[in-house]
């Protein structure tokens, strides 16, 4: 059941093996390499970037339960030092804690099919094996490793928090399962490696005694390892070229997959996309939301639903495009309940529904968004930021149409909402109202902000997604004329931005407008127009 299976080779063999896995081995190294000096490596990060394939690839590696030199042969691995002298020389114990029992009700019935389970494998490794019915692992363990002339044991521990969040778990049963794995592992003899995945920071579950002996590396604290987990802009890259060449009729470009899937922020700086939405969005040759919730997400969610007073205004901005400064000390979401701003947020970057960079909290990718957007539906409290964005079906519509007038009432409409913009001085605070209003059109538009654009940066460049249709420049102005902002579109040829590279055949087909909104603090009111630039 744990000691030496198959099952961890066989699952990394699959995806060895299909068309857009990523190589990821050189991380076998590394994590030896800090073994060294720290046998004890606890990997936190969101669900969906990479721990499960990481603790199956490390099983298949060091694991004599299979030879598996046809799989890591051609990986970058091969090229180690440890290569051939560690590839499937190993005792592996692995275990999942994220499985249970059938029908299981109690703690009890959990702990005990993975004590019985292991047990038996060791009984069943060493036949000479003695020991008493209710022997502690630790002490079978022990005794099997002198049997075995002191050869140690590598444990792979994958979602080791799961269990917190099994409803049957008592508080009792939580700080028992504590001192379980800290029996199994600290200070003991036969641990050669413990390797330990979770989502959440280990403080949120311990009080540090218990597991003290872990190292522990985050995405948001820590920079080792961090391009491991989840995909960086050149593995990308590189699938989407395969894509191309797999794909007779590709559904998106390489920059719809960035505006979707990207965004993640890790210490060292990296930006990080979510991998298995990536993966998903290729193989079905289609952009979505791929985005699976339960356990602590809800568990997020929930927090802020009912502690919405603390970020309520924050939602709107978040929602709207903006990002909010927050301090967040070392992000450790380690509070056993969330009651402040700063620690909901702080959680939320951990499970991945927000990314931080340089002291802000923001929404990372379009496939969040919808999330997001959803609970705006839900959430009464949250519903004023709902109506905003029902009217940008009917703003997109306008602005089509060249309906100055219709755009004009819904952006009045909008700033006399009370929202926490509604008191804009400068364009920066009208942009939030503009991302809210058009919210509906980044389902035909990727929607670009501040963008590189001929002579300078425009305030928003819409690329339609069907290159047939409408392309729209939008700059902004405060105290300034709607006329202003559409000449300043003319003066610095923002339109080249669509005009692609000589000797390109042009990408988009449709027209060019020019965008001016403008908005008077004297008299409150917003005016705009819209000139035609170009004919495709």
């Amino acid at each position: 059941m744990f000691l030496n299976i198959k099952e961890p080779y066989i699952n990394y063999a699959e995806i060895s093996k299909t068309k857009y896995f990523v190589d990821k081995s050189a991380v076998i190294d590394e994590i030896w390499d800090t073994a060294d000096t720290c046998k004890y490596i606890c990997i936190t990060r969101p669900r969906r970037f990479g721990k499960t394939v990481t603790a199956n690839m490390l099983a298949a590696f060091f694991g004599k339960a299979y030879d598996s030199r046809e799989i890591f042969e051609g990986l970058k691995i091969s090229e180690s030092k440890i290569y051939k002298e560690h590839l499937n020389k190993h005792d592996i114990i692995y275990i999942d804690f994220s499985r249970i029992p059938n029908k299981c009700k109690t703690y009890d019935e959990y702990i005990e099919r993975i004590y019985r389970g292991l047990k038996n494998d060791l009984l069943n490794e060493y036949p000479e094996l003695h020991c008493e019915e209710n022997a502690a692992l630790g002490d079978i363990l022990s005794d099997a490793f002198e049997m075995n002339g002191n050869k140690k044991f590598i444990f792979i521990l994958d979602e080791w928090d799961a269990v917190f969040h099994m409803n049957f778990l008592t508080e009792t049963d939580k700080n028992e399962y504590l001192l379980f794995i800290k029996s199994l592992l600290k200070d003991r003899a036969y641990v050669e490696l413990a390797y330990m995945t979770g989502v959440l920071p280990i403080a949120k579950y311990s009080s540090g005694s218990e597991l003290n002996m872990f190292s522990e590396y985050s995405m948001t604290i820590k920079t080792k390892f961090s391009e491991y987990f989840g995909f960086t802009d050149g593995e990308v890259d590189g699938l989407y070229e395969k894509f191309l060449r797999f794909t007779k009729k590709p559904g998106f470009s390489r920059e719809d997959i960035a505006e979707w899937y990207d965004g993640y922020h890790t210490a060292g700086g990296e930006r990080m996309y979510n991998p298995r939405s990536v993966v998903l969005a290729l193989r079905d040759n289609q952009l979505a939301d791929y985005w699976t919730s339960s356990g602590p997400y809800d568990e997020i969610f929930y927090y802020i639903k009912n502690n919405i007073d603390a970020v309520r205004d924050d939602m709107a901005l978040m929602v709207s495009g903006e990002r909010i400064r927050v301090k967040i000390q070392n992000y450790a979401a380690a509070a056993m309940e969330l009651k402040t701003r700063e620690q909901i947020y702080s959680a939320m970057v951990v499970y991945g529904l927000l990314t931080y960079e340089a002291g802000k909290v923001f929404i990372p990718n379009k496939e969040l968004m919808i999330k997001f957007s959803g609970m705006l539906q839900e959430h009464e409290s949250l519903g004023y930021v709902y109506k905003l964005a029902r009217e940008s079906d009917k703003m997109l519509d306008a602005t089509l149409a060249g309906d100055t007038e219709t755009m004009a009432r819904i952006l009045q409409y909008a700033h006399n909402t009370e929202t926490p913009i509604y008191q804009y001085n400068n364009e920066t605070e009208l942009s939030a109202i503009v991302n809210l209003v058009y919210l509906s059109a980044r389902d035909r538009y990727r929607i670009e902000r501040e963008d590189k654009a001929g002579k300078g940066f425009v305030d928003f460049i819409f690329y339609p997604i069907n290159t047939m249709e409408d392309c729209i420049i939008l700059e902004l102005k405060v105290n300034h004329t709607p006329e202003e902002a559409v000449e300043q579109i003319k003066e610095k040829q923002y339109a080249l931005r669509f005009a692609g590279r000589m000797g390109e055949e042009l990408k988009y087909t449709g027209r060019i407008l020019a965008v001016g909104i403008g908005y008077d603090r004297a008299t409150k009111e917003h005016r705009c127009r819209i000139e035609e630039l170009i004919e495709n």
